[in-house]
């Protein structure tokens, strides 16, 4: 057997008006630029392909390229998704009710593909129940023009429990990313830096008699590769193309072109991980960081978590006292932040997407940290659509919903606030123009219902405020020192909180230059707060 090799532009002899096409990746790690740049530049020459339906599990953009390339008027006509934050055109383009959109929980539709592949209608799930993706509040329909449309979920009763249905999506195309192909089109994934979902969304798409087409770097001679490293066999692969201009286009990751620290090639030394300057990000992810235990196993959710968590426990010398997770399958190691986000360098393990969200799922992790837009009363966050933009889940849903304590870090409020840090305490120089503590969120990413019916230890963390969600509602447990109780927190939010009779202030160690000592904070945890107030 031999592998079809064509060029990037022959890519749309296998892609036809109408089509549902699928592409794996996760921000620019694992995009297929070659191939979605091809496709895009056809239909802006000629009108075709059209009409499509995009299918894909992760955000898959760098705020530039991936994914983006398809946002134009007509080219997808439908968009089924989780998450679009660093695509600035798709979210425009659903605000504008230029496309339908649904957004599913970004774990469910990697397992879908699993669950399509062998043979199933759909996939069953406790995972988005009771959130915006529940058929019966908006059905994930994330624009006007999608609410007249029908359900992509349903809910179904097993066993006198609800759970939720995914249905089965008919892909004809599926268009991922490799390292080396050989001969016979068998593909390996050596210098990537993420293992995604590539073979689930493959065999998922033949079930349904689709086309598979793959972008690489190189070709390899039959029998060169190690079968072990083989992540997609030839006889599933119906074209590779070879990227022409691999610095360009077929980059590691949006900020650099290949660094095997990334990719498990290589470890650095620690000490060459320089910390943090000490802001308002890192604050508050120090004070989240009081919410661990030794040996936790943690996720790090996009945003302030993923930015500073990491680097932090490695500056305090705790990276092995726990276990950092993020949701692309890694293990370890300090993460990359911001458009680079799901890599790390220095990991311990890598497993698939699809696996970790079995883990996250199921037994789910001890913490996660997660980043929010919204906080009301009832404990519901928002993280998903702020006005007519929607970012999408992403993994929040399906991380949240399982997970034994979560601790959401986000700043007290936005739109043009300064915050400073001087003689120990922290200072609003310049208040937000946007409340984040609002009497309703305007959709419900996080229900805080469900998760005090469930018994989930709950903590709202931010720069001058910590809440806890506790059987009666919010209960504000602790304030930075520097603030005013009254003109920095309880006017600044649109429900009244309860307030603990407890109240404490913040550790002083947070303001630390150096490492703060967390290590020894997490062997005397009665003595994290310095002293009430109240």
């Amino acid at each position: 057997m031999k592998a079809n090799f064509i060029k990037a532009n022959e890519v749309t002899n296998f892609i036809k008006d109408g089509d549902t096409v699928t592409t794996v990746g996760m921000t620019l790690i694992g995009a297929s630029e070659s191939i979605l740049k091809a496709i895009e530049n056809s239909f802006l020459e000629i009108g075709h392909p059209r009409d499509l339906t995009l299918v894909h599990s992760a955000g898959q953009s760098d705020r530039k390229n991936g994914i983006q390339h398809f946002a134009h008027e007509g080219l997808v006509s439908k968009i089924i998704g989780s998450h679009w934050g660093l695509q600035p055109k798709w979210m425009g383009m659903i605000a504008e009710n230029k496309v339908d959109a649904y957004c599913l929980p970004q774990g469910q539709l990697a397992q879908l593909y699993r669950s399509m592949a062998c043979g199933l209608p759909g996939k069953m799930s406790k995972v988005g129940l009771g959130t915006f993706v529940d058929p019966r509040i908006e059905g994930g329909k994330m624009n006007e023009r999608t609410k007249r449309l029908g359900d992509i979920s349903e809910i179904m009763e097993y066993g006198n429990e609800e759970y939720m249905f995914y249905k089965k999506i008919n892909l004809d195309a599926c268009i991922v990313r490799g390292t080396t192909a050989d001969e016979m089109g068998n593909i390996t994934m050596e210098d990537e830096a993420m293992k995604l979902e590539v073979l689930p969304a493959v065999l998922a798409t033949k079930r349904f008699g689709g086309k598979v087409i793959v972008q690489v770097k190189r070709v390899a001679e039959t029998g060169t590769l190690n079968p072990k490293d083989v992540v997609v066999p030839g006889v599933f692969v119906d074209a590779v193309i070879v990227c022409d201009n691999p610095y360009e286009d077929h980059k590691q990751t949006s900020s650099w072109y290949y660094d095997p620290s990334y990719s498990g090639n290589l470890r650095i030394p620690v000490t060459s991980i320089k910390p943090l300057e000490l802001t308002i990000r890192k604050f508050i992810g120090r004070r989240a960081m009081y919410e661990i235990n030794k040996g936790d196993v943690i996720n790090l959710g996009t945003g302030i978590p993923n930015d500073v968590v990491g680097n932090i426990a490695n500056e305090e010398g705790v990276s092995k006292d726990c276990m950092i997770t993020v949701e692309s399958g890694i293990y370890g190691g300090i993460q990359a932040g911001g458009v680079d986000f799901g890599i790390g360098q220095n990991v311990y393990a890598m497993i698939t997407h699809d696996q970790q969200m079995d883990y996250y799922n199921g037994a789910g992790v001890d913490v996660t940290f997660m980043g929010a837009g919204e906080f009301d009363g009832e404990g519901n966050v928002n993280a998903t659509k702020m006005g007519p933009l929607c970012t999408g889940a992403g993994g929040f849903i399906d991380i949240t919903q399982s997970a034994k304590r979560v601790v959401f870090c986000a700043t007290f409020s936005t739109g043009g606030a300064k915050v400073s840090f001087k003689n120990n305490e922290v200072h609003i120089d310049q208040e937000g123009s946007i409340k984040k503590m609002v009497s309703k969120v305007s959709q419900i990413s996080f229900n805080g219902n469900f998760a005090r019916e469930k018994g989930q230890d709950v903590f709202f963390v931010t720069e001058r405020a910590v809440f806890k969600l506790v059987k009666e509602g919010v209960m504000l447990i602790e304030i930075a020192p520097g603030i005013d109780l009254q003109k920095d927190v309880l006017d600044m939010m649109e429900f009244e909180p309860i307030i603990s009779k407890d109240l404490k202030v913040m550790d002083k160690k947070l303001f630390t230059k150096g490492p703060f000592g967390l290590k020894e904070i997490w062997e005397t945890k009665s003595n994290i707060v310095s002293h009430s107030i109240v």
